[in-house]
């Protein structure tokens, strides 16, 4: 069927030559002299798109314009006009025109006006599909090179930056070919940590970890004296950050854009105490007892996160005036955001957001939120729903306000987990499930980075033989007991501890107010 277009300008036979092309071009062209007819040539005919003149006798352009998009809001409407006035033209772009044209113009001017409107998603998907296939062989090739942390970060954030490209396209075989190389990426990513990832702790060219983050990346902005926002949204992803950047580009300017590493257990009570306080867990419940909690200890387990905060400050010899605000309720969020003012002494402003760390283990939890979050894609659309109205973003706004800098970053990611290993252990083995620590551990040895000894990678030793492990990839930890139901219900749901690219290599980044 051809594409069906109304041209409306008062000097419609002027355009003649314009129509005869189009019509060459297969497309069908309805014309008329009048903004009256117009509106009911648009009642009574399903057209594509229309062009439309600013400058007619009786009805404007841009009074016609306002008729047609009360009754049809998504026709697009090309405005076509003889004046350059910025006025028009501003009035034009906030009546939402689909383009804009000066006069005289070609045909190909049209063409293209036709193509970016109606074409756009196939040419997007042709163009978009064309690039990925040649990319597709140089990130095989680095799949099987790749033997760097720098070179992991690099790669994620090419897996990353097609992931977002192809999930706008209506092409699924290619998103099923690009999930089938992150799954391979995984798989080379375990093998890689399982080698490594005890010897780089120690290592002289070692990646930032959550426990020299704010030393590396925080530490240095300190010091240039402006005011910094330093927020941490909780189990926050590269991916899902990325879709937060353009709101958040509204009010600030990318100074640096990092990628760290968290450390293992990928979980809140390791990484992100890790973070606050500088220290790796072992050194933690060494140098501050009463703060820490071990997995199988009753109480929180980060309850002190500013008290560790503190005590880094301190130790880092930090002349400065900081308050920390964890935030775990849309109540305690719209709190910060309305008082939000009386932060503009801090030297340091410390902002934990919960909201995301709930939204992945409420899809666990709530039926709904399952079925809005059923894969990636859509969790990452939550996400953002979530954060353009959000009272972080009105904090943000507020930060921006008062000059502060901001540096925004996470703890840990999280990644969808398809499918169960097995595990046995004593009564007290932890209830992660994606890391198990305890005694009498028993696994399937393929699926695991088995840590015998915690103290080799500086986690605490909670009692005499006791170990940890990490799953791989995308699987969970499930007991034998029961294992049908238990694998049904966490199937497809969002867990952190493990290691898998998703939840270990993570974003950090420094923003200038605008």
């Amino acid at each position: 069927m051809s594409i069906q277009i109304l041209w409306v300008d008062d000097e419609i036979e002027l355009l003649k030559p314009h129509i005869l092309f189009l019509e060459r071009k297969e497309y069908a062209v309805t014309t008329c002299t009048n903004g009256a007819d117009a509106i009911l040539l648009v009642d009574e005919i399903n057209f594509d798109i229309v062009f439309l003149d600013e400058n007619m006798p009786g009805l404007t352009g841009l009074e016609t314009l306002a008729e047609i998009k009360q009754k049809h809001i998504n026709l697009p409407v090309v405005m076509i006009t003889k004046s350059e006035e910025e006025s028009i033209m501003e009035e034009a772009i906030g009546s939402k025109i689909a383009d804009y044209l000066i006069k005289p113009v070609n045909p190909n001017q049209i063409l293209l006006s036709l193509k970016k409107n109606l074409d756009h998603s196939r040419l997007i998907t042709e163009k978009t599909t064309a690039n990925y296939q040649q990319e597709f062989r140089k990130i095989s090739m680095d799949l099987a090179m790749v033997n760097s942390y720098e070179e992991w970060i690099e790669l994620y954030k090419k897996l990353i930056h097609w992931e977002l490209e192809l999930e706008n396209i209506s092409d699924p075989n290619m998103l099923g070919i690009l999930e089938s190389q992150k799954q391979e990426a995984n798989s080379q990513y375990f093998k890689f940590i399982k080698k490594n990832y005890e010897a780089y702790l120690t290592a002289k060219d070692k990646p930032t970890f959550s426990h020299t983050l704010f030393k590396e990346y925080v530490v240095p902005e300190l010091k240039k004296k402006a005011p910094v926002l330093w927020v941490v949204i909780d189990n926050l992803r590269y991916d899902q950050y990325r879709i937060l950047e353009p709101l958040i580009n509204n009010h600030y300017k990318k100074e640096e854009e990092y990628s760290y590493f968290s450390i293992l257990p990928t979980a809140t009570q390791y990484a992100r105490n890790a973070m606050f306080s500088g220290l790796m867990p072992s050194e933690m419940e060494k140098k501050y007892p009463q703060y820490w909690k071990n997995d199988t200890d009753e109480g929180g387990m980060n309850l002190f996160e500013n008290e560790f905060l503190s005590a880094q400050i301190k130790r880092l010899g930090l002349d400065i005036t900081h308050e920390y605000y964890k935030i775990t309720s849309l109540k305690s969020g719209k709190e910060l955001a309305d008082n939000y003012n009386g932060t503009r002494q801090n030297d340091l402003t410390v902002v934990v957001y919960n909201f995301v760390d709930m939204l992945s283990h409420s899809k666990t939890e709530m039926g709904v939120i399952k079925e809005l979050a059923g894969d990636d894609k859509a969790y990452r659309s939550l996400t953002l729903s979530w954060f353009k109205n959000s009272a972080l973003f009105e904090i943000i706004q507020k930060a921006q306000v008062l000059g502060q800098k901001l540096i925004l970053t996470t703890d840990h990611g999280t990644i969808n987990c398809k499918h169960p290993s097995k595990v046995i252990g004593d009564k007290n083995i932890s209830s992660n499930l994606r890391y198990k620590t305890g005694r009498s551990l028993s696994y399937t040895e393929k699926d695991v980075y088995p840590v015998r000894n915690p103290k080799d990678i500086f986690l605490p030793t909670e009692a005499m033989n006791s170990s940890f492990i990490f799953a791989k990839e995308d699987l969970f930890f499930a007991y034998p007991n029961n294992f049908n139901h238990f694998v049904k219900y966490f199937k497809n749901t969002y867990q952190h501890g493990g290691i898998s690219l998703e939840e270990m290599i993570i974003p950090c980044a420094v923003y200038s107010p605008k």
